[in-house]
C-alpha cells in the first residue's frame, strides 16, 4: 500500500506531462476515488492507499487531500505539475499501481469533473452515504468501502 499524497501526485504528473488541460481539484478527487474503488473491487478488498472518501455534496472527497490544497485551491482550480508534493515519489512508485493508475485514468480521465461528480452521485456508494441528507446539506459521512468493494466488483461480472 502506498500513501495518497505519491498516487496524488502520480495522476497530477501522468495527467499534465500528457498534456491535459481538465484537472481541477473535483476531477482530481473523483480520479483518486475511482483508484481506491477499482482496486477494492479488483484485489479482493485490498485498499491501494490508506485514507478514507467523505460523501460531500459534489462527490466522494478525501479530507487529507482537500485539507492539502484548500488554502491554494478551490472546486475547480486547475491542478497543475507545481502542485505535486514530491516529484520523485511519482518516478518510485511500483509498476502495479502504475499499471493500476493508468488503467483507471485510460477510463476516468477523459471525463469532465461535473460528469465525474454526475457518475458518482448515481453509484451505490455515495447515495449509501448521504442517506438521509437533502441534495445540498452538508455530509461528512465516510463512504463505506465494503460497499465500495461489493459494488465495483458487481460491475465487473
Amino acid at each position: 500500500m502506498v500513501k495518497i499524497s505519491e498516487i496524488s501526485d502520480y495522476i497530477i504528473f501522468k495527467l499534465k506531462s500528457e498534456g491535459a488541460l481538465d484537472l481541477s481539484t473535483l476531477k482530481h478527487q473523483k480520479l483518486l476515488y475511482y483508484a481506491q474503488a477499482w482496486h477494492l473491487a479488483f484485489f479482493e478488498g485490498e485498499k491501494l492507499f490508506e485514507g478514507e472518501f467523505q460523501a460531500w455534496i459534489h462527490g466522494p472527497v478525501n479530507r487529507e487531500i482537500y485539507d492539502l490544497y484548500k488554502e491554494k485551491k478551490y472546486l475547480y482550480s486547475e491542478m497543475m505539475v507545481e502542485d505535486i508534493t514530491n516529484l520523485a515519489a511519482v518516478s518510485l512508485l511500483a509498476p502495479q499501481y502504475q499499471n493500476h493508475l493508468n488503467t483507471i485514468l485510460d477510463v476516468y480521465a477523459p471525463f469532465t469533473a461535473t460528469q465525474l461528480e454526475y457518475m458518482t452521485h448515481n453509484e451505490l456508494p455515495w447515495i449509501e452515504a448521504r442517506k438521509g441528507y437533502s441534495p445540498y446539506a452538508r455530509c461528512e459521512q465516510i463512504i463505506n468501502e465494503k460497499t465500495m468493494q461489493s459494488y465495483y466488483s458487481a460491475r465487473l461480472k
